[in-house]
């Protein structure tokens, strides 16, 4: 059985609510979008776990606050306040999410920023939540560029603050790659390549890889760089020209742990002001 679109897991929330207590401002919609991928069961944990956050908070009602804690749970796993992180790495994991953030934010076409944490869960010292405004089943070029932006923007935020570079964006820097060297070879989305697929071999899927010329390989190697840093470029450039948003959204972080798209535009218009 397929995974359900946006408005099945609209309806499946739905009815898995009707045995809590709903608070007023709950958005079904709202979270629906934000649970892509979510199967029944999933969804049906979710509800669940914001009816003992709830119980265990005190609330008379299941409200967005705690469903959107109970959906982050579900999705990356619980938080991890015990966890002991030094002031300094506190600090770049801070301007690291806000990196990522604020080139999403002022990406045009990107996925909306919905919430920013460098509250620890799973593997991750940090998390930067975007939100689509629609159901996705594919991606145009321009929107898969702005994802390696956005991805790159992490290490760069911490390249232009520091001075310095982390393991921290080892996972960004493995999606960047897939992510354009599967432009290059898979989706013909190279004026030089062409649209002509060269997939490596898999041995897991018994598939064989493609055999290509030693040219060929060059060629496809500089189209994937060509890509990555051009990303890297018009990512460091929205940094370097928003430095004073980055550093409050950063200072922002250490403060609260976690900001909503509310308070990155507020910080956003008071420091364009």
């Amino acid at each position: 059985m397929p995974l359900p679109d946006v408005a099945g897991r609209e309806k499946i929330l739905r009815v898995h609510a009707r045995k809590i207590k709903i608070a007023p401002d709950v958005d079904w919609t709202t979270i629906a979008r934000g649970t892509p991928g979510f199967s029944g069961a999933q969804l049906a944990s979710m509800i669940n776990e914001a009816a003992l956050l709830s119980t265990r908070q005190g609330r008379p009602q299941v409200d967005m606050e705690v469903l959107e804690q109970a959906k982050d749970k579900v999705m990356m796993g619980a938080e991890r306040r015990s966890m002991i992180i030094t002031e300094k790495e506190k600090r770049v994991t801070a301007f690291h999410e806000a990196g990522h953030a604020l080139v999403a934010w002022m990406t045009p076409g990107a996925d909306p920023v919905h919430k920013v944490t460098i509250i620890p869960r799973g593997r991750a010292l940090g998390l930067t939540m975007q939100l689509p405004l629609e159901e996705k089943y594919s991606q145009d070029r321009t929107s898969l560029f702005n994802t390696l932006c956005t991805l790159l923007g992490g290490r760069i935020a911490e390249e232009i603050v520091f001075d310095e570079i982390t393991t921290g964006a080892g996972n960004d820097i493995e999606r960047v790659s897939d992510i354009a060297r599967r432009m290059v070879c898979e989706w013909g989305m190279s004026a030089d390549i062409g649209p002509i697929t060269f997939r490596p071999a898999n041995p897991l899927q018994g598939q064989a890889g493609q055999i290509m010329s030693e040219e060929t390989a060059r060629a496809i190697d500089t189209e994937v760089n060509s890509l990555i840093r051009s990303a890297y470029d018009a990512a460091k450039n929205i940094l370097l020209e928003q430095r004073p948003v980055l550093d409050a959204m950063a200072e922002a972080l250490l403060e609260r742990e976690t900001i909503t798209r509310k308070d990155i535009e507020e910080i956003v218009r008071l420091k364009r002001q």
